[in-house]
């Protein structure tokens, strides 16, 4: 998280994000570490397949997505044996609930948090067929049914709103083609109601203190929802963001980063649009009769 403090797999991938967003992967700086980088990642994986957050044992999903996600960036993905990568997979399913959520840990509540980091993971494994089709129908509307009459979207039931959510949901139904199961122009408007008219951050709900984690969350979730590339009147124009790694589809582009998505019928009309023509570069794959 800072200097001097211990190494974590939160922070490791947010650092390497960062390095992405800025063009410096190549830095040799990065260069001199980068191998004992991959080499903190990989051996913090268990024997089960789970991934541990630090070297005092922690276990949660997602590390398991931050671990993927830093090695696909790094060019390192391979690194991970097959039978690694395989029970890898395996424990995320392990953490399936029967509602079609996803927890923590095996057993553990379904949360959209974690739904994301799971789907997260399942895509860059290319593995997300392994869902089955029943099994995707379901978590479809799991997430469908965190839209709440505001308009927002909650990470479990019976919970308020908040913004984060905008993008830990969307961005699973992005990935798994199902954007329009829920209404977009009502989420749409929600996140605008919860940016301050002053300042002009976001909160987590209307009229609550604006802050930079739910600013970036907001603005992801308009741009998922193809909110902020539709005003074609604007001066301003946005780079997209991309629903696996959170990074602007031109930085996954340009290295080239692999996943698979599910191109089921929902999600190629939301292409003709425009709003996900951002998965192109992934490999896509349907269910037979989807």
């Amino acid at each position: 998280g800072n200097s001097g403090q211990d190494g974590h797999m939160l922070y490791t991938l947010s650092a390497i994000q960062i390095l992405a967003l800025a063009n410096a992967l190549d830095d040799g700086r990065l260069l001199k570490s980068k191998e004992a980088v991959i080499n903190f990642i990989i051996r913090l994986q268990q024997p089960d397949g789970s991934w541990a957050g630090d070297g005092w044992g922690e276990i949660d999903t997602r590390f398991t997505y931050c671990a993927l996600s830093a090695l696909s960036q790094l060019q390192a993905l391979d690194r991970v044996p097959k039978p690694n990568m395989d029970l890898a997979v395996d424990y995320i399913l392990k953490c399936r609930n029967l509602d079609g959520g996803f927890g923590c840990v095996i057993g553990a509540e379904s949360h959209a948090g974690q739904v994301f980091t799971c789907i997260g993971a399942l895509a860059i494994a290319e593995s997300l067929d392994k869902i089955g089709v029943e099994g995707m129908d379901l978590l479809g509307w799991w997430l469908a049914e965190r839209q709440v009459d505001s308009g927002g979207l909650n990470g479990r039931p019976e919970k308020q709103a908040d913004v984060c959510y905008s993008w830990w949901i969307l961005s699973a139904l992005s990935i798994v083609g199902k954007v329009p199961w829920i209404n977009g122009d009502k989420l749409a408007s929600f996140i605008l109601k919860c940016q301050d008219d002053e300042d002009g951050g976001i909160a987590d709900r209307p009229d609550d203190m604006a802050d930079v984690f739910h600013t970036f969350f907001g603005i992801a979730g308009l741009s998922l929802l193809g909110h902020l590339h539709q005003a074609s009147s604007s001066p301003v124009s946005f780079r997209q963001i991309d629903p696996i790694y959170a990074l602007p589809t031109d930085v996954c582009q340009r290295l080239g980063l692999k996943g698979q998505v599910l191109a089921s019928e929902e999600q190629e009309q939301q292409q003709r649009k425009g709003t996900d023509a951002r998965l192109e570069q992934y490999s896509q794959f349907s269910f037979p009769d989807s």
